[in-house]
């Protein structure tokens, strides 16, 4: 194929199709909507779990945490699942999971269900995290896959922001009680069980968009390939090369093995250690407490139920804001620049946090002066990591690894995330009720070590290829 200006069916789509491209990755983004929403919502139903079963904060840490064993066991086998199956059958599998998730926390029997309800959303959540990008980049026209691709994520921080603002206003109908009447039904059990609107459009929309070309390609339906491939690209492009560019590309590709990941011994290779240590540092750091437990945190220190719901609403929007600069910044600036500032912006947030409160409570509330400082310093934490490692961990991961061992060592490093972010989620309660400022020190230093993790053992990615990887 030449280079010439007669070759956009490789570099480029027809702005006549842009905007049916933009709706299949969207469509798309639906689970990552989903992830983020079944993540955070059950911030809202916290406290109701604790008062209702009456569980002590090492028990309660487990039903919030346990979700991430379904995760972690979902993004393991999406990938399989999607390739024998199709990606579109995948979504509609983690569809059917949302759903059945949101109305069995909806309506529990008991503590010992509401659990296992909460494993399967998290194996729904664990499938989206891998189907959704796979799916986009698959789709989406070469001059396009880096801005369609940003929608997964974006998704999933409006689905956190979306979540508090549902549970505020049904905090708000049922008069600030989490487990006042609305019905017919406690208010938690309402917040848990909203979900069921959104998943079912998830399902909906996954029958309105075309199956993967790659996966047609794989299972010898070239026709139907060549005919997505139009409505994606455009007919003006060569149908049929784009076809054998597929093949030949999946033929050349080797299957990555947990072997090939191997250094010497059982030692994994070091890059492979760098890519688990951005994953451990991105989770250690405590962001997942913003999402998880944070009405729960400010009303630990006196804030309003209600306020508390509107807190952590608010946190979500500067979620959504330090998302969409990291977006902008990511590919301009680097990826290890924005890291680093990152880190500096989040040790300076979090330190501030434990100063706030290492205070006493005065008639059940921090001292005036210390609870602004908490209120702004988790909102600059939030901000910080949502511009720097939120977005740019994922990027990296994509990137750093050599050809050969990419697929394994990703699963590898997101297997590591899934650990830590367990790790955290379950032990903040019982760290909080032993001393909630030393927690946040402990999250601060981990913020500072991530500096010299990054100066040191990252490599700069920004404006390299795959190839250049190995």
């Amino acid at each position: 194929m030449t280079s010439t200006a007669k070759a956009p069916d490789a570099r480029t789509a027809h702005p006549e199709h842009l905007g049916h491209v933009i709706f299949i990755a969207a469509a798309a983004a639906m689970g990552g909507f989903l992830f983020g929403y079944d993540s955070s919502v059950i911030n809202g139903a916290v406290e109701a779990i604790r008062d209702r079963y009456d569980i002590g904060s090492a028990t309660l840490a487990q039903v919030i945490a346990i979700a991430l064993i379904g995760c972690a066991i979902g993004a393991a086998t999406a990938g399989r699942i999607a390739d024998r199956i199709g990606r579109i059958r995948c979504m509609q599998i983690a569809a059917v999971l949302f759903t059945i998730s949101a109305v069995g926390s909806a309506l529990p029997f008991a503590l010992w269900d509401l659990a296992l309800w909460r494993i399967i959303g998290g194996f729904a959540i664990g499938m989206a995290s891998v189907i959704g990008p796979a799916y986009i980049a698959e789709v989406a026209p070469p001059a396009y896959r880096g801005r369609l691709g940003s929608f997964q994520q974006a998704a999933i921080v409006v689905g956190i922001a979306i979540s508090q603002l549902v549970n505020w206003g049904l905090l708000n109908a049922a008069g600030g009680n989490q487990r006042g009447k609305l019905m017919g039904l406690e208010a938690w059990q309402v917040m848990l069980g909203v979900m069921v609107i959104p998943a079912v459009l998830y399902g909906l929309l996954s029958f309105a968009i075309p199956e993967s070309p790659r996966f047609l390609v794989s299972v010898g339906k070239r026709e139907r390939a060549r005919r997505v491939l139009a409505e994606v690209e455009g007919d003006k492009v060569d149908l049929d090369a784009r076809v054998r560019d597929i093949e030949t590309a999946m033929r050349r590709e080797e299957k990555s093995s947990f072997r090939d990941l191997l250094g010497g011994g059982f030692y994994f290779k070091p890059i492979v250690w760098v890519g688990i240590g951005l994953s451990v540092f991105q989770q250690f750091v405590g962001i997942n407490i913003a999402f998880y437990y944070s009405s729960t945190l400010w009303q630990s220190v006196g804030v309003d139920p209600t306020d508390s719901f509107f807190y952590s609403f608010t946190t979500s929007i500067i979620n959504i804001v330090g998302t969409v600069i990291a977006m902008i910044f990511v590919d301009r600036i680097g990826r290890k620049p924005l890291a680093l500032i990152g880190s500096v912006g989040m040790a300076a947030g979090l330190a501030l946090e434990a100063w706030a409160f290492s205070y006493h409570l005065v008639d059940g509330k921090l001292p005036a002066t210390q609870g602004w400082v908490a209120l702004v310093a988790a909102h600059v934490f939030v901000l910080f990591f949502a511009l720097s490692w939120g977005v740019v961990v994922w990027v990296m991961l994509g990137e750093m690894f050599p050809n050969k061992i990419r697929a394994a060592a990703l699963g590898v490093a997101a297997a590591a995330q899934w650990i830590a972010n367990w790790a955290i989620t379950a032990s903040f309660p019982s760290l909080a009720d032993w001393n909630l400022s030393g927690t946040y020190v402990i999250y601060a230093a981990f913020a500072v070590l991530s500096i010299p993790f990054v100066l040191k053992f990252v490599k700069e990615t920004k404006g390299k290829t795959l190839e250049e990887m190995g």
